[in-house]
């Protein structure tokens, strides 16, 4: 078994494409029940951000390829997604996960969002019946890491975040935000944690709106402090919108639900006052074509990338000092994962040895009839125990042998003993010298 880990995100891929395949919250348990069904398969998950689709598996063979179902799944032609595909394999794979648990591969990077979705994902894989012992194992690790990261180093210091980077591009755009009113469309985590950001910059009105009216009330009340944000019933999206300065959307339609003519209307409304809407949906809320429209303005998430890449300059001593600690917490499970495979092979020894001591007390049972049960009993003690130290030595060596990463050692002990290799290459039992000689 090993892992493969394929993916996409906003470094590899424009959002034209990352949007086609953007996969919902209530779309997530059926495409990651259907990665598992394919062949090869033991193990997934799959994660979608609005900055990435990754996809985790714990495979069967190396030759188990993920690119086609990506293809098929999405209805894309393999050569056209192939470009912009990462893939990893194991050791890689469990170095990128852990830096994308703890935001190192975000495009904000210390965000503290990512994290969530991660467990999300992993929650969504669970109730879907597709993690077994090993992702639960390595995900696990990589949760107790990126607290490490954000608890140990500086990178979750004065947190920052696509809603905040997208608060603070508005705020350069106007050059103030005081009396500004602004549209939130859409009641998730993005919307709720810009309207935090957009509170403390001093804006004028803050109008909410969600699909589902009790989202938005909650999210309006739990936001609320020297403004009281007004909720909007979402059938009135469109006239509210035409009273906002900044509209910034973060739904989960699988479509545009502001269009160029939408655009044209909300002009003719505001009699040619600017409007400038902050998209940081994925799939897009608002259609590029609303950009060609004088006096709209559209940005969507990918033209965040030069306000975050700002804050990534700020934070690289302490990016750098979280990449240190990764690598650490890295290195530390590869050595867990190799003390557990070669548990088989001590196991082994152990059973070896037993066996060994079992015959030969057999073989003395004439000389020893006359012992009485405490007799035997101390025997037995005894025999045990020569047993235990004599094997320590050798469970020690294979153990460091382990933990170094030393194959060749640890295949030298195992021939010794008469015992199986941990290695994954290594499948058959090597014929060596029996241990009792």
């Amino acid at each position: 078994m090993s892992l493969a880990l394929i993916g996409l995100n906003h470094k590899t891929a424009p959002i034209e494409l990352r949007e086609r395949i953007a996969i919902n919250r209530d779309e997530l348990p059926e495409a990651t029940r259907a990665l598992a069904a394919m062949p090869g398969v033991a193990e997934c998950m799959i994660v979608s951000t609005c900055n990435r689709v990754e996809m985790l598996a714990a495979v069967e063979g190396p030759e188990v390829e993920l690119t086609q179902f990506v293809a098929e799944h999405f209805g894309l032609n393999a050569a056209e997604v192939e470009p912009h595909l990462y893939k990893y394999r194991d050791q890689e794979a469990v170095r990128h996960l852990f830096r994308m648990a703890a935001s190192l591969d975000s495009m904000v990077v210390g965000e503290s969002q990512i994290l969530g979705q991660v467990k999300e994902a992993f929650q969504a894989a669970r109730t879907a019946g597709t993690v077994a012992s090993q992702l639960e194992h390595l995900l696990q690790s990589a949760f107790s890491a990126a607290k490490k990261a954000r608890t140990e180093t500086g990178i979750g210091a004065n947190s920052v975040s696509i809603a905040s980077v997208a608060v603070d591009m508005a705020r350069k755009i106007f050059g103030s935000l005081e009396g500004r009113t602004v549209f939130l469309v859409g009641a998730g985590k993005m919307s709720e944690l810009a309207a935090r950001h957009l509170t403390q910059q001093g804006v004028g009105a803050i109008l909410v709106t969600n699909r589902t009216e009790a989202r938005a009330r909650r999210m309006a009340e739990e936001i609320q402090g020297r403004i009281v944000p007004r909720v909007v019933p979402f059938e009135q999206l469109y006239q509210a919108a035409a009273e906002a300065d900044i509209v910034i959307s973060s739904t989960g339609a699988p479509h545009h639900i502001f269009t160029r003519t939408h655009g044209q209307e909300f002009l003719r409304k505001r009699r040619n006052r600017p409007m400038f809407f902050i998209d940081i949906a994925v799939p897009r809320d608002v259609d590029p074509a609303m950009n060609d429209l004088d006096g709209i303005f559209v940005y969507d998430v990918d033209d965040l990338q030069q306000v975050a890449a700002a804050h990534l300059e700020e934070r690289s001593r302490e990016a750098s000092d979280a990449e240190a600690l990764i690598e650490i917490e890295v290195e530390r499970f590869h050595q867990k994962q190799r003390a557990v495979n070669v548990a088989p092979a001590i196991v082994a020894l152990q059973q070896k040895a037993e066996e060994i001591r079992k015959c030969e007390l057999e073989r003395m049972n004439g000389k020893l009839s006359s012992l009485t049960e405490e007799q035997r009993a101390a025997v037995e003690a005894l025999t045990r125990g020569l047993v235990n130290k004599f094997l320590h030595p050798p469970m020690q060596a294979m153990k460091q042998a382990a933990r170094e990463n030393d194959q060749v050692k640890l295949d030298a002990l195992c021939e010794t003993w008469s015992v199986q290799s941990s290695a994954p290459e290594k499948q058959e039992t090597v014929s060596m010298t029996e241990a009792s000689q």
